[in-house]
């Protein structure tokens, strides 16, 4: 029997209940992000990403943030500390929480970050996440995002590893909860993001 390769198929990632998700963000999907955030004026003092797995999305975070505490529950052997963000101590305050997260705890994580950042919370997710009816009864009727910033070319996560090369079904939005828009009850803003991957990215991401 051939396979289904529709792209309703195609975009579904099964993971094992316990599995780590290792799914490693390309750098210039996260510069595209603090971009956007320099341009909303966020404060670029401190920043968390409390899944920071091999440091592919913390080194970007650096370039922009005056200090990024990055730690993951596995050590990838990129020397980050090792530490459970859900189950473990309630993280200190840090102006912006930034990462990837696991998508089977998705809710958590921004539940947990909602509740350890001063200024904001960026999540990227697969744009599916945005569906669901009970995703929509726990998380978005309640602590909707100020901003869905939904990717216009295809950001590729290889499970595993990080390459410029492949492609994929699967597409990705950042879910921005901006503490100061929601405040001035704006709603949620949807934006695209244009086209930036090749002005973004570097050679030396990949080395």
């Amino acid at each position: 029997m051939s396979q289904n390769t529709s792209a309703a198929v195609m975009q579904q990632r099964h993971e094992p209940h316990d599995s780590l998700e290792d799914f490693p963000t390309p750098p210039w999907a996260t510069r595209a992000l603090c971009e956007r955030l320099v341009a909303l004026g966020a404060d670029t003092s401190t920043c968390r990403e409390p899944a920071a797995n091999r440091g592919h999305m913390v080194r970007p975070l650096r370039e922009v943030f005056g200090h990024v505490d990055a730690a993951d529950i596995f050590d990838y052997g990129a020397g980050f500390p090792v530490a459970d963000y859900l189950f473990g101590p309630r993280p200190s305050l840090v102006a912006w929480t930034i990462t990837n997260p696991p998508f089977r705890l998705a809710e958590q994580f921004i539940e947990r970050a909602l509740d350890s950042s001063e200024d904001g919370v960026a999540m990227i997710v697969r744009s599916a996440f945005l569906e669901g009816v009970r995703r929509h009864e726990r998380l978005f009727s309640k602590t909707p995002p100020s901003h869905v910033l939904q990717f216009s070319e295809r950001v590729v996560m290889h499970k595993g590893k990080l390459s410029p090369k492949g492609s994929t079904a699967t597409a990705y939005s950042w879910l921005v909860w901006d503490f100061a828009a929601i405040s001035n009850r704006s709603g949620t803003q949807f934006e695209w993001v244009a086209p930036c991957r090749k002005r973004l990215e570097r050679a030396e991401d990949y080395a």
